[in-house]
């Protein structure tokens, strides 16, 4: 599968809705896991802005990679984000996208507590 770096240097990133469980099947409640891992995963919505273009993004990340209190509002950095497009069918109808995942989320004041305390 087809997978893109993001470059988030030039972003401003922060927290549009706090981390919830990736649920696989909705009927059932399933949560979602990692194949490689066995970490369950999280979805984080965050406002994302860069060129003056703002999006809201819906990033998948395992639950050990998400760091300090990730409130909404809160300023994020996002470690090792990529955007992998998509394609299925689902009753006869041709779906696409792009779905997002990153290694880590991280709240910036945490970023920042942890850079004072060394």
């Amino acid at each position: 599968m087809r997978q893109i770096p993001v470059d988030t240097a030039a972003a401003t990133v922060m927290v549009a809705k706090a981390p919830q469980p990736k649920v696989k099947d909705r009927r059932t409640g399933e949560i979602a896991v990692d194949a490689d891992t066995g970490a369950k995963l999280m979805t984080v919505d965050v406002m994302f802005a860069a060129h003056e273009e703002v999006e809201i993004l819906s990033i998948t990340v395992p639950e050990t990679g998400i760091s300090g209190d990730l409130a909404m509002g809160t300023p994020v950095a996002l470690t090792g984000l990529i955007a992998r497009p998509w394609e299925n069918e689902f009753n006869g109808q041709k779906r696409h996208g792009i779905a997002f995942r990153a290694v880590a989320v991280t709240s910036l004041a945490d970023i920042a507590a942890k850079a004072k305390a060394a």
